[in-house]
């Protein structure tokens, strides 16, 4: 659980769920993981459309393409680039850069203020520049040896600060 602050302007605050990866498992530790978010935000490899509906159930949810999604669904986007706040968000799995790491997502997307990326299953907060960069973790099946994850994004006075929380 590691804040990152980021500084700027605006006036309230807004907590964003981010979540990725969950490859058709919705883990019962999501739902207190993000309770009391706005809104979530999932980064791709959603699985079936039961886990969009299961997270409706906590916040409003949208959801990008990963690698492993079914190509044709109305409900995920390509990718997401919308306002919170004052602050410029892009969500991606991050697989259209191949391995994506901070620095190649920042030179894709250089207008964002906050890029959130999947696709590796490893969760990471980190600052490209100004931008701040977040990898929420897997969510799903445990794989790789690596703890299961979702975030927490809070906006406030134009900046950004972002909880990883453990599952």
């Amino acid at each position: 659980m590691t804040p990152v602050p980021m500084e700027g302007r605006g006036a309230e605050r807004i907590v964003i769920g981010l979540i990725s990866d969950t490859h058709g498992l919705l883990r019962p530790e999501v739902f207190q993981a993000l309770e009391g978010v706005s809104e979530i935000l999932h980064a791709g490899d959603v699985g079936d459309n039961d886990v969009l509906t299961e997270l409706n159930a906590i916040a409003p949810t949208r959801a990008v393409f990963g690698n492993t999604d079914t190509p044709g669904r109305t409900d995920l986007s390509e990718r997401l680039e919308i306002m919170i706040g004052n602050i410029r968000v892009l969500v991606t799995h991050g697989h259209e850069l191949g391995t994506p790491t901070p620095e190649k997502l920042v030179e894709a997307y250089p207008t964002a203020e906050v890029i959130v990326y999947g696709h590796t299953h490893k969760s990471m907060v980190t600052r490209v520049g100004d931008t701040l960069v977040v990898n929420p973790g897997a969510a799903g099946p445990k794989r790789f040896e690596l703890v299961p994850s979702v975030a927490r994004l809070s906006i406030a006075r134009g900046g950004a600060n972002v909880e990883i929380v453990q599952l």
